[in-house]
């Protein structure tokens, strides 16, 4: 390598490392903070806990964090398996059938990517009030699935142009119908923009909080971005338990992303030839 590349190369190394650094460190503050006591916490911030209290955690989880987890979880998985299986079927159809109005159809989908969630606060509020879904698991649920599934459609619809159409005919030729090549081909196929299309769902939805703090009034139905508000003011002298509520709420969504990196970024790249 000639000095100019290794000095280039230096410069990339030398800037990720301090991007993984300003990434990383503030996720080890919080966990390192939410083993403090309240006085320790204050009087050195920056330190390494002398004493691991563990028992903020549980502190925290008793205090509502758990509930609010769950109520998280329910509501995070029960609209990614929606968003994947509606948005899979769609992208399916507009990536291999073809018919009068297709195009316009998808753009009619995808300009929902331009239609900010602020706008239709006021409209959808009344509108769960009209029906009935008002401070309920679904008035949450149908919002997120309606406003993920113009992305996860674009980015499977791009994965799956690129599948190789003689796969579908030799299925075809051996009797299977519609439904079976979607089911047995196009879906094993797609698992690494499904996982793709899923941990954005999920961050997402896990993160929101606009939406969870208008359409849901009711404590035990809250999700964990309102509940640590509240959490924040019921232990406003407690900033351990305070952050050892935020990193439990953390710990999901990296957990997820270490687990499915490897197909994430595959979908990612291999979505991106086609579109």
């Amino acid at each position: 390598m000639t000095l100019r590349n290794r000095l280039f190369q230096s410069v990339v190394l030398i800037w990720f490392l301090l991007y993984s650094i300003a990434v990383v460190y503030p996720l080890i503050w919080l966990i390192m903070n939410g083993l403090k006591s309240n006085r320790e916490f204050f009087l050195d911030t920056w330190s390494l806990p002398k004493e691991l209290l563990w028992s903020n955690y549980v502190l925290a989880w008793n205090a509502g964090v758990g509930r609010f987890f769950f109520n998280s979880v329910f509501v995070t998985v029960v609209s990614v398996l929606l968003v994947l299986v509606l948005g899979s079927m769609a992208a399916y159809g507009l990536s291999r059938f073809r018919f009068k109005g297709a195009n316009v159809l998808l753009i009619i989908i995808l300009s929902g990517l331009m239609l900010a969630p602020q706008v239709s606060l006021i409209s959808l509020y009344k509108m769960l009030q009209t029906i009935g879904l008002y401070n309920t698991y679904w008035a949450l649920i149908i919002p997120y699935v309606a406003f993920q599934l113009p992305f996860a459609i674009f980015l499977m619809r791009s994965y799956f142009l690129s599948i190789p159409r003689e796969l579908e005919e030799s299925a075809v030729m051996d009797g299977c119908n519609t439904f079976k090549v979607y089911w047995h081909i196009i879906l094993p196929i797609g698992k690494p923009i499904l996982a793709s299309a899923a941990l954005l769902t999920g961050m997402n939805v896990w993160n929101e909080f606009m939406f969870a703090l208008v359409f849901v009034e009711d404590t035990a139905l809250r999700t964990i971005p309102v509940g640590l508000m509240n959490l924040r003011a019921q232990l406003n002298t407690n900033f351990g338990v305070q952050l050892a509520g935020l990193a439990i709420s953390a710990f999901p969504m990296i957990m997820a992303f270490m687990l499915f990196q490897k197909q994430f970024v595959r979908g990612l790249s291999a979505g991106s030839v086609k579109g």
